[in-house]
C-alpha cells in the first residue's frame, strides 16, 4: 500500500522531484544492486523485502528506491522523519504495525536520514524489527557502523549505493528534455558537450544535476519560435550561481571536509577554522565534523600526541551535549589543537601494513607458545608450552616470538621523530636491542 502523495506530480515541484523514477526500469545507476538478476532487484520485484539500510552519498537514489518499494509492495508503507518523530509517535505506529501483523498485514517503515535518529529513537524500533512486526528501511549518507545501533544494524542488510557516473547523469538529463514531467512540452536547444559539463559538475549527484539543469533552462534565451536556447554563457553564469548555493546549503560536503582534514594535516589552523566555519554555517551536522576530527586524531597525530584523541572525544561529547550553535567553539578548539599538534601517521601505516598481511594469511596458525590452555588435552598438545610471563623478568621483557613463523621479524609500527613518538621510538629501539642480546 503506497502513500498517495509519493508519486503525485506537481508542476511547482523541483525538477528532481518531478523526474523521480517510478519503477526499476526508469531507475538509473546502481547496476551492481539493480541489474538483471541482482539481489536487490529480485527482492523488490518479488516483494520479498527484509529490513535493510541504503548507504551512499547524496543524490544517488536511496529515497527513490524506498518510493519504488512503496509502489511495488503489498504492505502498509510508513515514512518517518528524525526531525518530527518522537518516541511517542514511533511507539504508537509500532503498536499499530504489531496489530496489523496479527491480521496478516505487513508494515514497511522507511526512515530517511536514519543517522539523525538518536539512540532512544532507534531503540524504539528494535523490538518490532526483532519480532518481525515491521520491515525497516533506512537511508543514510553516513557510515551505518557508526550511526546505527549495533543491535539494529545486525538485523538489517546494508546495501552500498555508489556515486552516479557522468554517463548516468547525462541519461537523466536527456530524459528530462523529453519527459512530460520535465521539459517535454518545450523545445530546449542544448549541445551534448554542455550536457556533459552539467553532468561532470554534479559530481555524481542526480538531484544536484537536475536542480542545476532546471536553473539553466529557466535562464535560457527564449527565441521567436518559443524554443529555449542554452548557450555556453548561460551554462557559465548558472554554474557560478550554483556554486554559491553549494556554499549556503553545504552540498560540497566531501570537498570541504577534505579541505578541513588536509588543512589540519598541513598544520594550518587558520585554514582549518575557515573550512570548519564554511561547513557549520552551511548547516553541516556538527556530530559528523566531530567524528572526522576523532579519526584525524589517530590517523594523522597518533602517539605523537595522545591527548589529541582525548580532545577529539571530549569535543564529540560536547557537541552531543550542547549542540549548535554553541558547540561551534568546541569544534574550533579541536581543529586548532589538531592543526598545532605534532604529526605522525605511524599507527595508520602500521595497521594498513598489518591488514594486508592479515588478509593474505587468514589461516596462519597462532604460535603454540602463546595459545591458551584451559583444558588437559590442550596442555597435552603443547598449548602454552614455553610461555614466558614478562612480569616475572627483571626487565619485564622476554625473547618469546609472538608473530607467526612466516612473519618473524616483520615490522609494522615505525615511529617518527615527532612529539611523544620520539620517546616511543627510543623505547622501541631499546626493546629491539634487548631482544637481540637475549636471543
Amino acid at each position: 500500500m503506497e502513500q498517495s502523495s509519493l508519486f503525485e506530480i506537481n508542476e511547482q515541484e523541483p525538477l528532481a522531484s518531478r523526474m523521480r523514477p517510478r519503477n526499476l526500469d526508469e531507475f538509473v545507476g546502481q547496476t551492481h544492486l539493480l541489474g538483471e538478476n541482482k539481489i536487490l532487484r529480485k527482492m523488490i520485484e518479488s516483494d520479498n523485502i527484509t529490513s535493510m539500510i541504503f548507504w551512499g552519498p547524496p543524490g544517488v537514489g536511496k529515497t527513490t528506491l524506498a518510493h519504488i518499494i512503496a509502489k511495488k509492495t503489498k504492505s502498509v508503507f510508513i515514512t518517518f522523519s528524525a526531525v518530527t518523530s518522537g518516541i511517542k509517535e514511533i511507539k504508537q505506529v509500532m503498536e499499530d504495525a504489531h496489530q496489523n501483523k496479527k491480521q496478516g498485514i505487513r508494515t514497511i517503515v522507511f526512515v530517511d536520514e536514519i543517522h539523525r535518529f538518536n539512540k532512544a529513537q532507534q531503540d524504539a524500533f528494535l523490538p518490532f524489527v526483532e519480532r518481525g512486526s515491521i520491515v525497516l528501511i533506512g537511508a543514510t549518507t553516513e557510515n551505518p557502523s557508526f550511526e546505527v545501533n549495533n543491535a539494529l544494524l545486525s538485523r538489517c542488510k546494508v546495501f552500498v549505493l555508489k556515486e552516479l557516473t557522468s554517463d548516468d547523469i547525462i541519461t537523466l538529463l536527456k530524459r528530462a528534455l523529453t519527459s512530460k514531467n520535465g521539459f517535454g512540452d518545450k523545445k530546449v536547444n542544448i549541445s551534448d558537450e554542455n550536457l556533459k559539463v552539467i553532468a561532470d559538475f554534479a559530481n555524481g549527484d542526480a538531484r544536484s544535476a537536475l536542480a542545476t539543469f532546471d536553473m539553466i533552462v529557466t535562464n535560457g534565451d527564449v527565441l521567436e519560435d518559443e524554443s529555449i536556447n542554452i548557450t555556453d554563457e548561460t551554462i557559465k553564469e548558472c554554474l557560478t550561481k550554483k556554486t554559491l548555493m553549494y556554499d549556503k546549503n553545504g552540498e560540497e560536503h566531501y570537498n570541504i571536509i577534505s579541505a578541513l582534514h588536509k588543512s589540519m594535516r598541513n598544520s594550518d589552523p587558520d585554514a582549518a577554522v575557515y573550512w570548519l566555519a564554511r561547513m557549520l554555517e552551511a548547516g553541516e551536522d556538527p556530530i559528523y565534523v566531530a567524528r572526522r576530527i576523532a579519526r584525524f586524531a589517530s590517523e594523522d597525530i597518533g602517539l605523537a600526541d595522545t591527548n589529541a584523541l582525548n580532545v577529539a572525544i571530549n569535543v564529540y561529547n560536547a557537541c552531543h551535549f550542547i549542540g549548535m550553535p554553541e558547540c561551534n567553539v568546541h569544534l574550533a578548539e579541536a581543529v586548532i589543537y589538531m592543526s598545532l599538534a605534532p604529526k605522525s601517521n605511524a599507527c595508520y601505516v602500521a595497521y594498513n601494513k598489518a591488514s594486508e598481511d592479515a588478509k593474505k594469511m587468514l589461516s596462519e596458525p597462532v604460535p603454540l607458545v602463546i595459545r591458551n590452555a584451559p583444558t588437559k588435552l590442550m596442555k597435552e598438545l603443547n598449548y602454552g608450552k614455553g610461555y614466558q610471563y614478562a612480569h616475572d623478568s627483571e626487565d619485564k621483557l622476554t625473547n618469546m616470538e609472538c608473530l607467526p613463523p612466516s612473519l618473524k621479524g616483520k615490522e609494522y609500527y615505525i615511529p617518527v621523530n615527532q612529539g611523544n613518538e620520539i620517546k616511543y621510538k627510543e623505547r622501541l629501539n631499546q626493546i629491539k636491542k634487548w631482544k637481540q642480546e637475549h636471543q
